[in-house]
């Protein structure tokens, strides 16, 4: 288990403040945040690389503070892999533990075993990591920290280290911190998730209830939500929005006064007419602005008013409703899928 309680700490001139969070034994976190936010700063916090200003960091239920890196017990796997260069792959890969066995069959597990016998230097950067990972993972600790680190891999073996390790944590029960940019890596693995923003946490929660209930308009924007429009909130149980020329009905907690709708794109439906029944509380008239293809799906920006909505639609369907620019369209959206902020 890992507790962060109001922690601080400082690097140079940034500074982490008051972050609060915990992730399960066992489960696997996720740090998210814009560049500069301090999720590497939090992990060599945790690790015990830069000093604690303020707060605790409490380890297995253990505070921590007072323990040096290496009697913390844990591993740490950086972005760019940090290999020991005058040692060979194998080498590297049980560097921290004396059982050749489990550390051959942790890095076989990863994809190492055709990068045996090889001097670092003759390795790629996505190699690289793939080492890094395994000399991390070879002492079997039961916390590992990872700041970025598929970063240097390729999509499709990206995708087959990340199952990997994911089922190595599973399998030692292993608990996870783990620093990502990739929303669809964070909604795959994570069980928890954190969002910094200039230091401090803007928001924790499992990553679905995150992407979908955004804290602040900030927050939804780092997190790729394609509609965030800024207005009035008024109204008790079903709320009502008006703001960038659209007035829309949706839910939340929201106490009322200045805030922000929130949509994702895929909820967004286009249609050519109005249907004559539906349960979306949410019509509006536009006429769109423009199509962009991508693979399967389209990106449709539609002009309602003085303002444009994003909405994802599969291509086949773009086609199917003659979609181009000009052309008359009602969007629907169902008030669950408004959120207020």
């Amino acid at each position: 288990m890992i507790v962060v309680e109001r922690l601080s700490a400082r690097a140079g001139q940034f500074a982490l403040r008051d972050v609060s969070f915990t992730v399960p034994a066992s489960a696997w976190g996720i740090v998210l945040g814009p560049a500069g936010a301090g999720k590497t700063t939090l992990l060599e916090t945790i690790a015990g690389v830069r000093a604690v200003s303020g707060g605790r960091v409490v380890l297995r239920g253990a505070d921590a503070r007072a323990l040096p890196p290496e009697a913390r017990r844990l591993g740490m796997v950086y972005q760019h892999g940090y290999l020991f260069p005058h040692l060979t792959v194998d080498e590297n890969i049980g560097y921290g533990t004396s059982d050749t066995a489990a550390a051959r069959d942790t890095g076989d597990r990863l994809g190492a075993a055709a990068l045996r016998g090889r001097a670092v230097s003759s390795l790629s950067g996505g190699e690289r990591q793939i080492v890094a990972l395994a000399r991390a993972l070879a002492p079997s600790p039961d916390i590992l920290l990872l700041d970025e680190p598929f970063a240097a891999l390729d999509p499709p073996r990206r995708v087959r280290v990340r199952t990997e390790l994911r089922r190595l944590q599973r399998e030692r029960g292993t608990t996870v911190l783990h620093v990502t940019h990739d929303f669809v890596e964070a909604g795959t693995v994570g069980d928890v998730a954190i969002v910094l923003e200039r230091g401090a946490v803007a928001q924790v929660g499992a990553p679905d209830a995150l992407f979908r209930k955004p804290a602040s308009a900030s927050v939804a924007e780092f997190l790729g939500a394609e509609n965030v429009f800024s207005g009035h909130v008024s109204g008790s149980g079903t709320l009502h929005f008006a703001g960038n020329g659209i007035e829309l009905t949706g839910l939340g907690d929201h106490p009322g006064g200045a805030g922000h709708a929130v949509i994702r794109a895929e909820d967004v439906t286009i249609a050519r007419e109005r249907a004559v029944s539906t349960s979306a509380r949410n019509v509006l008239e536009g006429a769109v602005m423009e199509v962009a293809v991508d693979g399967p799906l389209a990106r449709v920006t539609v002009e309602v008013g003085s303002t444009t909505l994003l909405a994802i639609v599969t291509r086949g369907a773009a086609e199917e409703l003659a979609l181009a620019p000009g052309v008359a369209v009602v969007a629907s959206i169902k008030a669950t899928a408004v959120h207020l902020c």
